[in-house]
């Protein structure tokens, strides 16, 4: 008799469901639930504004995902909620929110409902930048020994950052919750009724290390003497990744229509999950899930200090390896942003003419290109730079510009750029003792886009590799699912077993065209001149603009 397992992947804007044959990975049925309040970032639902940088969501949306796409999978396969043998989640991270003892949400209690700290604060919530900076300045000050595993500067996103702010702004709120729990492990509480806290996030996201834990308490006193207990009063301990969190209760079985005492995984990060469903199982493999931003995942035997990477982790993405996290905020985006703000109506008029989508006239047009031949040259900064420059105050610039640049030339140039800043990453780590063998790459360019991905395999010079699925996420949570579920029951007793049977690329390879390699080396000796000239302080110029704006 067959066995499954169902994987959800929470995003951005939606919850997805997959439903596979732990067999195989054989995908059997999905299911999206868009989420209703989407991301609030102008005002909440009662109507109150909500102030610069700030990107919340409603934790109800999360609990929808699972009345709606769980149900929706099982009536589509026809399959048995008996032989759904296990379940794992991945999250956007870091998503973070306050609660009580039990797990209900501040928000969910009518004092806190108008009080914008009592809801979740999404990833790409920066409204905590400036407590980010007291935070990297005061590390800096007491030369602690471990920011260096964080590529020297902690993030305005992670969770220290966002619980600083609550505490300076809404300290009703700091007492009142009696956790602050990751989005993922929240989900996974309700799901089994037992708090856990997973590796990838703590590890990531929340400066917490396999070897001495948190940061000590000096440290969080020295942020601010309010924070002195942080970690023994509003966080817990942490759990590995590849365990069982608990089984589903009486009352997530009603709802989901799951039986009850289905296993139910440690929940992990949406970028981090996808390494196992590309079969990725050893050092030296890249993969970077690419999207709207880029993140960049590398599994290494021995911890290395790596400028501007986003962490290195124990048995942060799969037992036994340490796992290394670089990424870029803005590529998708810039693709999307030049559309929506700066193509000609004369492009928009074709591509309708001709009955295709926008980007595929691009595309098609930017195919005829040389590299080089445009002239142009574009720093992929256009949501600041997360690696390795770690500054969100950086932003993009296109060099070369003439009155004769076309349309499709720049949108080219802005690909380019995204390949270049992947390229810096990859030179990085290399430079600092961690081996890059092999490059995958997975997400939405990835599956759609051929000439991108055959302009990263010339800038890298290195055979590219895509995923054999278009649902990564779902599938690396589905396989921690069977492995939570155990050989016994169907499922695995080791994620490297499950990742090497369920895991799969596409037989499509793309490898490098030698004389674009040629011509795409001399390309990136100028990116990189202008990459340390506008991002390494010789010239602020782009801070003084900001700064200008602001102030404007």
């Amino acid at each position: 008799m067959a066995k499954y397992a169902i994987g959800l992947d929470y995003g951005t804007l939606s919850g997805r469901a997959l439903l596979v044959d732990v067999s195989d990975g054989r995908e059997i049925a999905t299911s999206v639930f868009e989420y209703p309040h989407a991301v609030m970032d102008e005002e909440l639902p009662c109507g109150k504004k909500l102030g610069r940088d700030w990107a919340l969501q409603h934790p109800q949306d999360y609990i929808d995902v699972l009345a709606n796409t769980i149900p929706a999978v099982i009536k589509e396969s026809g399959v048995n909620p008996d032989d759904i043998i296990g379940l794992g989640i991945d999250f956007t991270a870091c998503t973070m929110l306050p609660v009580k003892a039990d797990s209900t949400p501040l928000c969910f209690l009518p004092e806190y409902e108008e009080n914008p700290h009592a809801y979740v604060k999404l990833w790409k919530h920066h409204a905590a930048q400036e407590h980010a900076n007291k935070l990297n300045k005061i590390a800096r000050e007491l030369n602690v020994d471990w920011l260096d595993t964080f590529g020297g500067k902690i993030s305005s996103e992670w969770l220290i950052p966002k619980i600083w702010q609550i505490l300076d702004e809404a300290p009703d709120i700091y007492e009142k919750a009696d956790k602050f729990i990751e989005a993922g492990d929240w989900v996974v509480w309700k799901l089994c009724g037992k708090e856990t806290r997973n590796a990838c996030c703590a590890g990531y996201k929340a400066l917490w290390n396999k070897k001495n834990g948190y940061p000590p308490k000096s440290f969080f006193k020295a942020l601010d003497p309010r924070l002195e207990n942080v970690v023994e009063e509003k966080l817990g301990p942490v759990t590995p990744l590849g365990e069982k969190a608990g089984e589903v209760t009486e009352e997530m079985a009603a709802l989901t229509g799951l039986k009850p005492g289905t296993a139910v995984a440690i929940a992990t990060v949406d970028a981090h999950v996808a390494v196992p469903a590309v079969g990725i199982t050893g050092e030296g493999e890249l993969l970077a899930i690419m999207g709207t931003s880029t993140c960049h995942i590398l599994l290494g035997n021995e911890e290395k200090q790596v400028p501007g990477m986003c962490g290195v982790v124990e048995d942060g993405v799969m037992p036994g390896y340490f796992g290394f996290e670089a990424g870029q905020c803005c590529v998708g985006d810039s693709f999307q942003w030049y559309i929506e703000n700066c193509l000609p109506q004369s492009i928009f008029k074709e591509a309708e003419e001709k009955g295709v989508n926008i980007h595929k006239l691009l595309r098609e047009k930017c195919s005829k290109q040389k590299p080089g031949e445009s002239g142009l040259l574009a720093l992929d900064w256009f949501n600041g730079n997360r690696s390795v420059l770690c500054d969100v105050d950086l932003s993009g610039m296109i060099l070369g510009l003439t009155i004769g640049t076309k349309p499709e030339e720049i949108y080219r140039a802005l690909i380019e750029s995204t390949a270049y800043g992947t390229r810096m990453i990859v030179d990085t780590f290399k430079e600092n003792g961690v081996e890059v063998k092999t490059f995958y790459a997975a997400g939405g360019i990835s599956q759609k886009d051929p000439m991108t991905m055959q302009i990263y395999s010339d800038v890298l010079n290195v055979p590219v590799k895509i995923a054999g699925t278009t649902q990564c996420g779902s599938l690396g949570s589905a396989i921690f699912g069977a492995v939570a579920a155990g050989a016994a029951n169907g499922g695995y007793d080791d994620v490297f077993e499950a990742a090497k049977a369920m895991g799969k690329v596409k037989d499509t390879v793309y490898y490098p065209i030698e004389e674009n390699v040629r011509i795409y080396d001399k390309i990136y000796a100028e990116y990189k001149t202008l990459h340390d000239y506008f991002g390494r302080g010789e010239n602020d110029v782009m801070k003084r603009l900001k700064k200008i704006a602001l102030e404007g």
